[in-house]
């Protein structure tokens, strides 16, 4: 009966450490509070992104990615926006229109058209410059005092969005 319970409670251990180790190093798994990213994901969403992302390469434009609210010196509030501008681009808003580097760009996921206009942005190298694709309902780097993600604050690249609706994020 001892041996029984002893194995039982390393299986437990085992299971409860590997599960902190895979929630720590190779993924983040969170829920999404709001409708900025709508509709893409919607709000009281849970998504998975991998944080093994970009081990070997760097974000790019239009990746939808968790990262750590860049005016928020704890580190604990986290969004989930999309990658507009990378380094050494230039991002505005226009009519409506987002503009990366003089270039209207194409994008089918937004909700509705942006209202105002806004940058330009000059995004210094090593950071990036995101967006809700919810515009008109998105607190993100048109509206933060620190404009610009560091890639160490980006977590990981959303490829998943598992609850009230399964979806893969390209």
């Amino acid at each position: 009966m001892k041996k029984e319970i002893l194995s039982w409670v390393k299986t437990i251990i085992l299971a409860v450490l590997l599960a902190f180790v895979v929630d720590t190093v190779f993924i983040v798994n969170a829920t999404v509070p709001t409708g900025s990213m709508e509709n893409t994901i919607m709000a009281g969403d849970r998504i998975l992104a991998l944080r093994t992302s970009y081990w070997f390469s760097d974000p790019e434009r239009g990746d939808v990615v968790v990262f750590e609210d860049p005016d928020d010196p704890t580190g604990k509030t986290l969004y989930v926006k999309r990658i507009i501008g990378v380094g050494g681009d230039t991002v505005e808003v226009k009519d409506g229109e987002v503009l990366v580097n003089g270039q209207v760009q194409d994008e089918p996921y937004i909700k509705e058209i942006t209202e105002g206009d806004f940058g330009p942005y000059h995004v210094p190298e090593g950071c990036y410059f995101m967006m809700g694709d919810n515009r008109n309902k998105s607190l993100d780097a048109r509206f933060w005092e620190n404009t610009y993600v560091e890639k160490d604050a980006i977590l990981g690249k959303v490829v998943l969005r598992y609850y009230k609706g399964f979806k893969i994020i390209d």
